[in-house]
Parts: C-alpha cells; sequence; structure tokens
C-alpha cells in the first residue's frame, strides 16, 4: 500500500483519486436509500428486497452485453458516461424529496438505473486496469484500490448515519451524485492512449453472439475461473438474504437501532475491509493462495451466522464486532481472487471473461435480496439470517475439493 511503483504512474492515481471520492459517497447511498425506504417511505422485508434486486437487476441481464461492448469500445469513456448517468439518477432523489414527490416507485426506477450504469461501469473499470498498468503491477493495483475502498468503508457509513440524522436520507444522496461528477472528471484527466480494440474472436469471427460466446467459453472451459464464479455467486447469495433485504429491519424494527447508531456500526465494520486490504497478499503467501481463498469464504459465512446474538444485549457492539471480522475475509478474498483472474486472462477478452463473470457472481444478488425479502416476511427476520449465513458458508465448497485449494501463489501473468 505505502510502497509501490504505482506511487509514480500519475494515470494510475488519477483513476484511484476519482474512485475513492466516488467510493466515499456510494457508502452514503447504500444506507442512506434503504433507510429512507423504510423510515420515510416505511417499507417492509419484501419491499426492500425489492429494491435491492432492481439495484442488481442489470448484472444477470445485461452483464454479458457489457463485456461486448467492453471489448469493441475504449473502456475509459464507457466509465465516464456511466459515472455521468449514475449522477443524474441519483440526484433525481433529493429533487423529488424537495418538492414533496419522492415515492417508493422513484427509489426502485433509479435503482434499476444505477445499476445498469454500474454494470457497464465495473466491466470497462475491471478491465481497464491491466491496459493502465502493467501486469505484474496488477496486485498492488488492486490493493490500492481495496485499502481506499475499506477506508471509505470506514468513515463513510458513520458520515451517512449522522447526515441522515440531521438532514434526512433523501438529501443525503446528493452527495454520492456529486462524487459521479469527480470521478468521471478524474478519468477525463487520465492521458495514457488506449489501444484501438479488435473486435472479433480468437478464430477470427466478428459478430456479437460469437463474440459474447467466446467470453463465456473463457469462463466455463478454464477450471479455475467456473469455480472462482460458482464461490463467489454462492456467497453472494447468501450475504444478500440478509443484507439486501433483512439487515436494516433487523437492526431498526428488532434491536430498535437509530441511523446514526446503524451508520457507527457500519464503519466500525468497514474497519475490518481496511485491515484485510492490507494482509490480503501476506495470507496467499502465507497460507498458499487457494486456501486463503477457501478460508476467507467459510470464516465469513460463520462469522455471519452468529448475528442474531445482538437480540441477547449489547446489539451495537455484538454487530460491530461480527461485522469487523465478517468484512476482514472479504478483500482477503477480492483482492487475491481479481488479481488471479486478470493474471490468467489475456487483455483482448477481458472485458467478456469479466462480464461473464460478473453476470454469474452478481447475478445471483437480485435473487438472494428478492429470497430474503420473501423469507423475512414468511418465515421471520432471524431465521432469513442464518439461513443465508449457512449458504455463504457452504460457498467454499467451490474452492477445496479441486484445483483452486492446490494453487500456492499467483500464477505468471499471460501476455496482454
Amino acid at each position: 500500500m505505502f510502497g509501490g511503483r504505482l506511487w509514480r504512474h500519475p494515470d494510475f492515481l488519477k483513476l484511484w483519486a476519482g474512485e475513492t471520492v466516488s467510493e466515499f459517497g456510494s457508502q452514503i447511498t447504500l444506507l442512506a436509500v434503504p433507510t429512507v425506504a423504510i423510515l420515510i417511505l416505511h417499507a417492509g422485508p419484501f419491499q426492500v428486497g425489492i429494491l435491492s434486486a432492481l439495484e442488481f437487476l442489470a448484472f444477470p441481464t445485461l452483464g454479458l452485453v457489457a463485456g461486448v461492448y467492453a471489448d469493441r469500445l475504449r473502456r475509459r469513456p464507457i466509465m465516464i458516461v456511466c459515472d455521468i448517468g449514475r449522477l443524474l439518477a441519483l440526484g433525481s432523489i433529493p429533487i423529488a424529496f424537495i418538492f414533496g414527490r419522492l415515492t417508493l416507485e422513484q427509489l426502485y426506477a433509479v435503482a434499476l438505473l444505477t445499476g445498469i450504469f454500474t454494470v457497464f461501469f465495473d466491466v470497462a473499470y475491471q478491465s481497464y486496469l491491466p491496459v493502465l498498468v502493467e501486469r505484474p503491477n496488477l496486485i498492488e493495483g488492486n490493493t490500492k484500490l481495496e485499502v481506499t475502498r475499506s477506508a471509505s468503508q470506514i468513515a463513510g457509513p458513520a458520515v451517512a448515519g449522522f447526515l441522515i440524522q440531521f438532514i434526512g436520507g433523501a438529501r443525503a444522496v446528493a452527495i454520492d451524485a456529486v462524487s459521479f461528477l469527480v470521478s468521471a472528471l478524474a478519468l477525463a484527466l487520465i492521458r495514457k492512449p488506449e489501444l484501438e480494440p479488435q473486435p472479433g474472436t480468437a478464430a477470427g469471427k466478428t459478430g456479437f453472439i460469437p463474440e459474447m460466446r467466446e467470453g463465456i467459453d473463457v469462463v466455463f472451459k478454464n477450471p479455475i475461473l467456473w469455480r472462482i464464479a460458482g464461490c463467489t455467486a454462492t456467497t453472494n447469495l447468501g450475504s444478500n438474504m440478509i443484507f439486501g433485504a433483512v439487515f436494516l429491519i433487523f437492526a431498526y424494527h428488532d434491536l430498535h437501532l437509530t441511523a446514526a447508531v446503524v451508520g457507527i456500526i457500519f464503519a466500525i465494520s468497514s474497519g475490518g475491509w481496511l485491515v484485510g486490504a492490507f494482509y490480503a497478499s501476506w495470507a496467499a503467501r502465507a497460507l498458499g493462495l487457494g486456501p486463503t481463498l477457501g478460508l476467507s469464504i467459510l470464516l465469513g459465512g460463520l462469522v455471519t451466522l452468529a448475528t442474531p446474538l445482538a437480540l441477547l444485549g449489547a446489539p451495537a457492539i455484538v454487530l460491530s464486532v461480527l461485522g469487523f471480522v465478517n468484512n476482514l475475509m472479504v478483500p482477503v478474498y477480492n483482492i487475491n481472487q481479481v488479481s488471479l483472474r486478470q493474471s490468467i486472462t489475456p487483455d483482448r477478452v477481458q472485458g467478456r471473461m469479466n462480464a461473464t463473470m460478473r453476470t454469474i457472481v452478481w447475478g445471483t444478488i437480485p435473487i438472494g435480496a428478492f429470497t430474503g425479502g420473501i423469507l423475512g416476511t414468511a418465515i421471520g427476520v432471524v431465521q432469513t439470517i442464518i439461513l443465508g449465513s449457512i449458504i455463504s458458508a457452504g460457498a467454499a465448497l467451490w474452492i477445496f475439493p479441486g484445483p483452486v485449494s492446490r494453487l500456492k501463489e499467483q500464477p505468471t501473468p499471460v501476455p496482454a
């Protein structure tokens, strides 16, 4: 984090700065929008699950399309357009609130639109880093991006909680809208040119369907990539049954916590991201890459299983400690698996590989949120938390009995 070659890479520093500001703003929206839905528009578990599901619906429906365009077009302009789109969509929430016109239907529409822009941004973003920096520097780049994202997750929720408490959730969303403008400007200042994309497949075929199929084949014909996809998709399914639908209802209604306290819990919990980001590469060296991926998923799910203990007393402390340990595992897994994917995939198909992975691993997020909303209403919030935790921990079965568990270190990067 504090050393490395990328400190002397001005274009990476611009990307890093813009993404840091955007991540900070997004932490405010992450808490503010469902809080507005629950406390102002009186949404229940089902409505909150729908809201979260709509935000991620674009990944299973448009992810593969985004991948083809990320390999056909230059990636930086795609990212800039998506930042501007999210600025306009989120900016509509405080405007509607000021004029007394904010409805749950508008929140649904904004969630859907921001999700569409996010799927195109994220696919282009993960595919752009191997273009911007040299392949041997991918771990350093992903670590720096993860550390600052973790830092924003520490400060962001606490600030969000107090902003929601004092100016209201709808007005707090305006800060996130402005953060996307900063991100777009930072991207616009990058000077390194992108090479002209070369549409088509390795076999020389051109056309949308053959190019999309090649990206799918890159993942499903690689035993490492499809197992990582299965693991990440499963843990996202379980965790979003909890955090995408019932966790805030558990905090506000079952534990009677305020928005400010919930913001502090999120901030303390996010400290785990920062610590995990610092130790991600060390864990892979000490334990081996494959065991690190499996253990981080398993432990994260088991820790979340203890969430209902907050009902016994000291809920803020219990949720903060459990959240910290759970979040410690997330960057350890993410930094290592994203760098692994980027290293073993040629640049020509990075966009389609990332899109296929995103379609699979984020495609389960709306399913998890929707399912969690239904189960939270049908069987109860606590029962849904327990079931989601078991599914999350079980995702480690994709890693342990297979070739991923035998990886000791990052493979030698393939030629760009």
